[in-house]
């Protein structure tokens, strides 16, 4: 319970003296004193009652409030019945401290005061555990997040990038995401926006995979009840999260029939479309992956599964750059990513007959962006070469196919004889057919290179002297 409600204890007639403020500082307990300096019996956020006993000068005032301010004291209740006031000094020393002062009227004795209060908070515990079991019952039914959040108070659930998945929007989602994904520890206290930030997920969870819970306050002054509440509630936000994953198995389907080029237009995907690829080098688990990719791309609902190693998406386009938009949210998550780097692919719009297309579009982008070492690369398909995207038209098999003829017969001959053919060919067209060039890269004599272009020549029927063959074994070396 929070101070003002001593004002609303009609039985109590409490009047606030100074701290009007202050009013909304918490209340853990109630503990009656006539010590000078009782700091060391107190633990922070009591309403402290006394008769001031311990007074027996105007400067007593300024050591006893000093102690009650330094041991975080929420309030003070006082009256002195043999002057039948409460002393000015005593109200200029609550004054300074920024502490509240109660008058208790002279007919209410303290023991009714406590317990009141005592009520109170006992009947305020019994109801949040009566209101976490309905918020389970009511979230098993199937209401959401929405039934939850308002269980603590000015409560919200948000996503790594400042999404507000659930409760109010708060004065500034980006400074609290920032301040989640940046943060030394967790449970983290925000200063300036006075809110603490709480995970969703596991510790070992990377934060740029993870939501996070934010509560107003600072999490250290808080009772035990509260920090189990907030337990409660991140307990439940991660069930529900949980329950959101596993009605994902539709984005799946629909990725991985439009990767096979099933020329069926997905239901619930509004077109033109664009298609992203991502790939993580020692940094993301699949799964985290997929949920990262998923916040990045500048859409509420993208369709977004796992083809092999990589995260696609597929986002509805609405005339924003995507490209810039998943390299900006990219950016802003870094802080929350591990080690490693991510690698980004974006392809070009596309109707339903040209997901395939698209897709693969995407996936090479992905691959170029792979070989740079940016920690977060996005390439857009339009710094891909022409013969790239000509490729990402032609079916997997039918590349495929064209590879093993041009380049198995030079595989199996390094395998028996470690002759070297493939990285000989490929350092040869990297070099434009220069031989002295090629010598020099692969550290070999000039005669020793043209053996082995003529061993490819051979074994393949091809020659390198032609402009088309050269083409042919470029292509099959980059599928």
């Amino acid at each position: 319970m929070l101070l003002r409600s001593l004002l609303a204890m009609a039985e109590l007639r409490l009047e606030l003296v100074t701290g009007e403020d202050e009013l909304d500082r918490p209340i853990r307990w109630v503990v009656t004193t006539d010590l000078l300096d009782p700091g060391r019996y107190l633990r922070g956020r009591e309403l402290v009652l006394t008769g001031l006993v311990w007074r027996t000068g105007p400067g007593d005032s300024e050591t006893f409030v000093r102690a009650l301010a330094g041991a975080g004291v929420s309030g003070l209740a006082a009256w002195d019945l043999t002057l039948g006031a409460i002393p000015e000094d005593l109200v200029e020393a609550c004054r300074r401290h920024r502490l509240p002062l109660f008058k208790v009227p002279e007919d209410v004795a303290f023991a009714t005061v406590t317990e009141e209060v005592v009520r109170h908070l006992s009947g305020a515990r019994a109801a949040d555990l009566t209101a976490v079991l309905d918020r389970h019952r009511r979230l098993v039914e199937g209401t959401g997040l929405g039934a939850v959040v308002d269980l603590v108070g000015h409560c919200h659930v948000l996503s790594p990038t400042g999404r507000v998945v659930a409760g109010p929007p708060p004065s500034d989602p980006a400074a609290l995401a920032r301040a989640f994904l940046t943060a030394p520890r967790l449970p983290h206290h925000v200063p300036a926006l006075d809110v603490s930030v709480f995970p969703v997920g596991p510790d070992d969870a990377p934060r740029a995979a993870d939501w996070f819970i934010a509560l107003d306050g600072d999490f250290a002054g808080w009772p035990p009840e509260r920090h189990t509440l907030a337990g409660e509630l991140a307990a439940i936000v991660a069930l529900e999260r949980a329950r959101l994953r596993a009605e994902e198995r539709s984005s799946q389907e629909v990725v991985t029939a439009a990767s096979a080029g099933d020329a069926a237009e997905p239901e619930g995907l509004p077109f033109p479309v664009v298609a992203v690829a991502a790939s993580s080098q020692g940094a993301l688990r699949p799964g985290e992956l997929r949920t990262v990719l998923s916040e990045a791309v500048p859409a509420s609902h993208p369709m977004v599964g796992m083809l092999d190693d990589e995260a696609v998406a597929l986002v509805p386009f609405t005339g924003e750059d995507v490209a810039t938009a998943v390299q900006d949210a990219l950016d802003f998550l870094a802080p929350g990513l591990p080690a490693g780097r991510i690698a980004v692919g974006v392809g070009d719009t596309a109707m339903a007959t040209g997901l395939r297309g698209a897709i693969e579009e995407a996936r090479y982008a992905r691959r170029l962006a792979a070989t740079r070492t940016a920690p977060v690369c996005v390439v857009r398909h339009d710094e891909l070469a022409t013969h790239v995207l000509l490729l990402a038209s032609v079916p997997d098999d039918v590349r495929q196919m064209f590879k093993v003829r041009l380049l198995d017969p030079l595989h199996a001959y390094d395998e028996v004889h470690g002759a070297d053919l493939v990285r000989t060919l490929e350092t040869f067209l990297h070099n434009s057919g220069s031989w002295t060039r090629c010598a020099e890269q692969l550290h070999l004599h000039v005669n020793s290179v043209r053996y082995r272009i003529q061993r490819i020549q051979d074994l393949t029927g091809r020659d390198l002297s032609r402009l088309e063959d050269r083409v042919d074994f470029f292509l099959a070396l980059l599928v």
